[in-house]
């Protein structure tokens, strides 16, 4: 492997063993074991990982083992099923390698689902992902990620630094793909779209291009659409917040807010599609000067992204009630928007702000919904 890429890369199956035991003599990491476990002693605690983590060899074994269980748990108690709606995933030539990009519903699980999904759809291996070093706040969490296929995306750079970072990571991607043989995801944005409006930043497409010819990587556009987004409080009480003091600044805290939110927040259904590979349709835009094929690309792939939404009910009413019309009714029942009624009620009820602007909030997240509406009709 090449060295170069020792600093950001997940572990390879080599490192594995030192990492478990590592993980396991980590104070920090105990402590959250012990959490889950408090009856149980440290030393049968760590005895029982130990057991589990046998005949573990490799990053795909311990996702196997130890993340595909919770992830399964996770669709299980906080959603209303989860799944691939696209037959195009099943056409799909699987000794093939793909490089996800999607729009971002979730840090944690928009990966980890597709992971599952992939598995289960009898493809050999998952995704590696980029996790910001922003949220590697502890040893025991960075471990873990690069145990779970994770490589690291390095923020809070000088604009030098920034470029050196992305030409590491660019090139690393592309030998993950090429050399290891392994998928890709990666959000098509830095941060969600606080407003559900997804579009995709031609500076993600711009790094994917710096280590070698973008064809390579099998771009695939996917979309992820969540019927209900747990985070849509903290969306619009951020966007509160923003409005009263412009130079307000998220915390940490409330980062870590944010993923335990989305992780365990009830999510509804949620739907994955992928569209067909961008080399399929690419040298389409060949004749365009290189000054502007970046940001055609990104349209195009917008394009294929906003067709993809799985719209549900609440998507409809939010709309409808924005435009203070029906033109959307035939989509949903009474029913239907009583129960969108009584979810927004009880989401803004979360919201705990000394100022509270009710109408404001309401509006926002009326419009996070709406959204993905408006951009599959453009679309289409």
């Amino acid at each position: 492997m090449g060295e170069e890429f020792d600093e950001i890369r997940p572990y390879e199956a080599e490192e594995m063993k030192q990492a478990f035991d590592d993980l396991l003599n980590d104070r920090q990491f105990n402590i959250v074991m012990k959490g889950f476990a408090p009856w149980l002693p440290k030393s049968v605690r760590n005895g029982l990982l130990r057991l589990a983590f046998m005949g573990i060899k490799t990053p795909l074994d311990f996702q196997k083992r130890f993340m595909k269980p919770v992830v399964k748990y996770i669709m299980r108690k906080h959603t209303d099923g989860c799944s691939f709606l696209d037959s195009s995933i099943a056409s799909y030539d699987k000794s093939q390698r793909y490089t996800f990009v999607s729009n971002h519903r979730d840090i944690v699980l928009d990966s980890a689902f597709l992971d599952v999904l992939l598995v289960e759809a009898g493809y050999p291996t998952t995704v590696e992902i980029g996790i910001g070093d922003n949220l590697l706040i502890y040893p025991w969490i960075k471990r873990l990620v690069r145990m779970n296929k994770a490589f690291t995306v390095r923020r809070g750079l000088s604009l030098r630094e920034t470029l050196a970072a992305s030409q590491l990571m660019s090139r690393y991607i592309h030998y993950a793909v090429t050399q290891k043989r392994e998928n890709i995801w990666i959000a098509q944005r830095e941060g969600r779209a606080k407003d559900s409006s997804d579009h995709t930043q031609d500076a993600v497409l711009k790094m994917l291009a710096m280590g070698g010819d973008l064809k390579e990587l099998n771009i695939v556009p996917l979309t992820i659409s969540y019927e209900f987004d747990p985070c849509d409080y903290l969306k619009a009480q951020e966007f509160q917040q923003k409005r009263d003091n412009p130079a307000f600044k998220k915390s940490r805290q409330d980062d870590l807010d944010n993923m335990k939110t989305g992780i365990f927040g009830y999510k509804g259904r949620v739907v994955y599609r992928p569209a067909t590979p961008i080399n399929t349709w690419i040298d389409e835009l060949s004749e365009l000067p290189k000054t502007e094929w970046f940001k055609a690309l990104a349209e195009r792939m917008d394009c294929e992204i906003h067709r993809g939404y799985e719209l549900y009910p609440c998507n409809y009413i939010a709309l409808d009630e924005l435009n203070g019309d029906h033109a959307y009714a035939a989509h949903y029942t009474e029913a239907d928007k009583q129960r969108f009624e009584q979810y927004l009620a009880g989401q803004i009820a979360k919201i705990q702000l000394p100022n509270k602007d009710e109408a404001f909030l309401r509006e926002r997240m009326l419009t996070m919904y709406a959204n993905p509406v408006r951009n599959k009709m453009d679309a289409q």
